[in-house]
């Protein structure tokens, strides 16, 4: 009976000392997946980083892993009010794309993902403050080219970046999704706005009646002058074609017996026109061309 209790007791103690094992061997392994850094952590301090994938061993009970993200990262910048160079506030609306580039620095530096989205929040604060400060409204509230609010872009991520190497970040890009204006002078700037587009569509306006008025201005001048010339030049062609008919005429009867001729075929053209139609009645002096031909045609 004794030897049975003896036999059952060093049973327990070994089944205890199994599980004990097993436990403790289940706590000297650890596993890496691909996308994430794995930071061995003895006694607050980091002995080793590893982001190759598998299973590792560590010190149970003494070593504590901490994992980061190996991916990129998107934080959404709440919004935030920033003062313009006139004194005027807008509200800014951006987030934040980042990954760690230096996983030791990291964990010493700021330790946690939260922490580390305060900081890439109060950074980005700073550096949309410190530029903001520096453009008027009516220069960020605009339809430029968009190119330029890229080089906007450009100079805070950058600006950002060089700030968050030192926490073991690396900013990949910064971009502002919107800016709006506050509520309380939201409607002063539209209607400032509205006012400005009146002015240029008036300004624009009268400058094109102006040009159309010089337009309209030139070609009446250049119609009459046209017309003008084209008057002289017809009057100019009658005259000559006149003299031309005189001189050709002058030519054509330049001896007696040429100017009897055309006096008689006048004569009988004057005759001719007299006497048509029915029932004409001419009265002619007998002494006259027309009469002598009439009484003595053969002389």
């Amino acid at each position: 009976m004794a030897e049975n209790k003896k036999a059952y007791k060093i049973s327990i103690v070994a089944a205890i000392i199994i599980l004990i094992g097993l436990f403790v061997l289940l706590n000297s392994f650890y596993t890496v997946a691909e996308n994430e850094y794995a930071c061995l952590v003895r006694f607050a301090k980091i002995e080793n980083i590893t982001d190759k994938a598998g299973l590792h061993f560590k010190v149970p009970f003494v070593d504590e892993i901490m994992v980061f993200p190996k991916t990129v990262l998107l934080y959404d910048v709440p919004e935030s009010e920033v003062l313009t160079a006139d004194k005027k506030n807008m509200t800014v609306d951006s987030y934040i794309m980042w990954e760690i580039s230096d996983p030791q620095l990291f964990y010493q530096t700021l330790g946690t993902i939260r922490e580390a989205e305060v900081r890439l929040d109060a950074i980005s604060y700073n550096a949309l403050k410190n530029l903001m400060g520096t453009l008027e409204q009516n220069k960020i509230i605009n339809q430029d080219d968009a190119s330029e609010r890229n080089d906007i872009y450009e100079g805070i991520t950058s600006e950002v970046s060089e700030i968050a190497k030192t926490y073991g970040i690396n900013v990949i890009d910064l971009k502002i999704k919107r800016l709006d204006l506050p509520v309380d002078n939201e409607q002063a700037v539209y209607n400032r706005m509205i006012s400005e587009r009146n002015q240029m569509a008036e300004k624009y306006t009268a400058d094109g009646e102006l040009e159309a008025s010089k337009i309209r201005n030139e070609v009446d001048k250049t119609v009459n002058i046209t017309i003008s010339d084209a008057e002289a030049n017809a009057e100019r062609i009658i005259a000559e074609g006149e003299a031309e008919y005189m001189r050709l005429l002058a030519e054509a009867y330049n001896t007696d017996d040429k100017r009897d001729f055309y006096e008689f075929t006048l004569a009988i053209d004057a005759l001719k026109a007299s006497l048509t139609g029915e029932d004409k009645t001419v009265i002619i002096d007998a002494n006259s061309k027309l009469g002598k031909l009439l009484v003595n045609p053969q002389q």
